[in-house]
């Protein structure tokens, strides 16, 4: 029988349709239960979506040329890494120092790109409109990969080095890993705008590039090829998670003049915490870094003045201003990482990397990008500290330090405007009295205690006997609260104290061949 011009093969749908059919085609209204019962958090926070149509998806991926571009990076990215160990890779990088800034990258970064993983599925199942929730869905497993190849590093260096070890653990536990983790649980305990507002806005398009780009520069100029790999494979998926951001805050605030003011908020409050989390990117730049690519003050001025200042000119016509209190940022980027890396170097024996007291070549460094500051506040201090080692004299800081109530970092920070003055913020709530670091956090507590009086905040658990392994006493005769405390963070000798006379050290001489002497010459 002949067939009719009726019983002809379909017509092959083009790219376009294809895209509608594979994602707003998979939505539906419900029929026997509202949408608004169905999807609740779409609702509580205040923000008005008149049209979920209107959202646009800026790379327009289906999920099968999703999986295709991805595993064609996998299969590269993986080959190198392959290359990488079988060559002795880590034996290349510019000095055994470097390899604390991927302590701390991999330890306080990695396992927040599982939580990011877990927040993206969380915001794919709350959201009404299927265009943010394919968008959720693709993040998620992007993070979700993300987090897979940084262990794959992690295994790589966990072979020859300390402080890598109990990685997961030590997230859950160690005081200063509180600071990210506390950002993406404040995150993920936000309600479903806010939490895309934080991470793929705040975060992602605002933020990352001070993560991403100088360290993977860095990496690469101190021959670390599998970090340079992990981070290319990863930005090229983190382009894709900025424009996602932007679009969110566009498609937020045209839908209703009501949404400005609480985007405008969230945007005051994120881009202060994931500012404080970098803290611990500005002394990886200016003091970690055998071989360095730029200051702290540098990359904040490309990445956040310029970069940023042209964002937020776009987002003025929607009445979005630039985020609160970011002159003092400004004010401080001469500050913030010398700050930050005198608290690491007093209390090294409860962080799961090396310090050192920095070199006559690293304080000239400094000197010259800091001019106003360094010399002044800074270099005497630093140098009074070689001068005790020099002595037998190491200073350790044996006290344990008041901590932020919101952004968790120790109150260290100096006032805006006087480099001499901790810069120190009260709040009082149900007769309490909570201490913030800053005018930018106090802020933040203020609008919302009832969420930040509850903060599980390392310091204080550990003056409350909650951080010793189960079964411990306290009150046995000569119990040592310190050791206790690095028991229960699973350190082993070597994680923690100084870089001189660590394992990692001793490792690296051996291998490379090198006296001391001439290790601290190559590391300045």
């Amino acid at each position: 029988m002949e067939k009719t011009a009726d019983a002809a093969a379909p017509k092959k749908l083009s790219l376009k349709e294809k895209y509608v059919h594979m994602t707003r085609g998979l939505a539906w209204e419900t029929s026997y239960e509202p949408m608004e019962k169905v999807f609740p958090q779409t609702h509580f926070e205040g923000i008005k979506i008149h049209d979920w149509d209107k959202w646009e998806d800026p790379f327009r991926l289906t999920m099968d040329a999703y999986w295709k571009y991805q595993a064609e990076k996998e299969r590269k990215l993986y080959a190198i890494i392959d290359a990488f160990q079988q060559n002795n890779g880590h034996l290349n990088v510019s000095d055994g120092r470097y390899i604390n800034t991927l302590k701390l990258f991999l330890t306080g970064i990695s396992p927040e790109e599982y939580s990011a993983h877990r927040l993206f599925a969380m915001l794919g199942r709350n959201f009404e409109g299927v265009g943010p929730q394919i968008a959720a869905q693709m993040q998620s497993i992007d993070e979700l990969r993300h987090v897979q190849t940084q262990i794959h590093t992690i295994s790589q260096y966990n072979k020859f080095f300390g402080g890598m070890h109990d990685w997961r653990h030590m997230h859950d536990r160690v005081w200063y890993l509180s600071v990210p983790k506390s950002y993406f649980e404040d995150a993920m305990t936000a309600g479903p705008f806010e939490a895309i507002v934080a991470i793929s806005f705040s975060f992602e398009y605002v933020l990352t590039n001070l993560i991403f780009m100088p360290f993977m520069s860095a990496a690469a100029y101190n021959g670390d090829m599998a970090t340079v790999t992990f981070g290319f494979s990863a930005q090229s998926d983190e382009s894709r998670h900025m424009t996602l951001g932007i679009e969110c805050i566009k498609f937020l605030l045209e839908q209703d003049p009501d949404n400005v003011p609480i985007v405008q908020r969230w945007i005051d409050k994120w881009f202060w915490r994931g500012y404080r989390v970098l803290t611990l990117v500005s002394m990886m730049l200016d003091f970690m870094l055998p071989k360095k690519v730029m200051s702290w003050k540098e990359a904040w001025e490309i990445y956040f003045v310029q970069n940023g200042g042209s964002l937020f000119n776009d987002l003025a016509r929607y009445g979005i201003r630039m985020p609160k209190y970011w002159e003092q940022t400004v004010a401080a980027s001469d500050r913030l990482s010398s700050e930050a890396w005198n608290t690491f170097y007093n209390y090294a024996a409860a962080a799961n990397f090396n310090p050192w007291c920095p070199s006559d070549e690293n304080l000239d460094w400094m000197s010259e990008k800091y001019p106003e500051t360094f010399d002044k506040y800074y270099r005497p201090r630093f140098e009074h500290y070689r001068e005790l080692e020099k002595q037998g004299k190491r200073f350790y800081n044996t006290t344990l330090p008041m901590l932020c109530q919101v952004c968790q970092v120790p109150l260290v920070f100096s006032e805006p405007d006087d480099p001499t003055q901790t810069c120190y913020r009260e709040s009082a709530y149900l007769g309490h009295a909570f201490h913030t670091c800053s005018d930018g956090c106090k802020d933040i507590f203020d609008h919302e205690p009832e969420k930040y009086s509850q903060a599980w905040l390392p310091v204080h658990q550990i003056y409350q006997g909650n951080c010793f392994e189960p079964g411990t006493d306290p009150t046995a005769e000569g119990f040592d609260a310190l050791a206790a405390v690095l028991q229960y963070y699973h350190f082993q000798p070597g994680d923690n104290m100084d870089y001189r006379g660590s394992p990692d050290e001793a490792n690296w001489l051996k291998w490379k061949g090198h006296s001391p002497q001439k290790d601290d010459k190559q590391a300045a």
